[in-house]
C-alpha cells in the first residue's frame, strides 16, 4: 500500500448525501455530499471532497481540527461574537478545536478537507 496519496477534486464514485440537522440548521435548506478519500489512526483523520448547496448552518468543531481548502463557491464563516471571513476558490483555512460559529455558503462550494480528532 501507497504511503502517498493524490487527491482527486471530483472523484469518480456517488458521494455519501446529507442534509443539515434541524439543530444546526439557520436559513435555507442546504444539502451536502461527501466523497471520503481516506482514513488513517484508526478513523481519526479523515481527508475528502465536500460539497455544500446555499444555506447557513452553525459550525461547532468540538475537539476537532479542520483544514479546508476551497475548491469552488464562496462561503462566509462566522465566530460566534468574533470576526467574519469570506472565502473562495484558492482560499484555505483551519477551524481550530473548541470552534463555534456559522458557515454560509452563498455560492454552492466544494472544498478539500482533514479533519483530525
Amino acid at each position: 500500500m501507497s504511503l502517498l496519496l493524490p487527491i482527486q477534486t471530483s472523484p469518480d464514485f456517488t458521494p455519501r448525501e446529507s442534509v443539515s440537522t434541524p439543530e444546526r440548521l439557520i436559513s435555507g435548506s442546504p444539502a451536502f455530499k461527501t466523497w471520503p478519500l481516506d482514513t488513517s489512526r484508526n478513523g481519526n483523520v479523515r481527508t475528502g471532497v465536500w460539497e455544500a448547496t446555499p444555506g447557513t448552518t452553525k459550525s461547532i468543531k468540538g475537539e476537532a481540527f479542520e483544514f479546508c481548502h476551497i475548491l469552488e463557491g464562496l462561503v462566509r464563516i462566522t465566530e460566534n461574537e468574533g470576526e467574519s471571513y469570506l472565502f473562495k476558490a484558492g482560499d484555505s483555512f483551519i477551524m481550530k478545536p473548541d470552534f463555534v460559529g456559522t458557515w454560509e455558503t452563498i455560492e454552492t462550494v466544494k472544498k478539500i478537507y482533514v479533519f483530525v480528532e
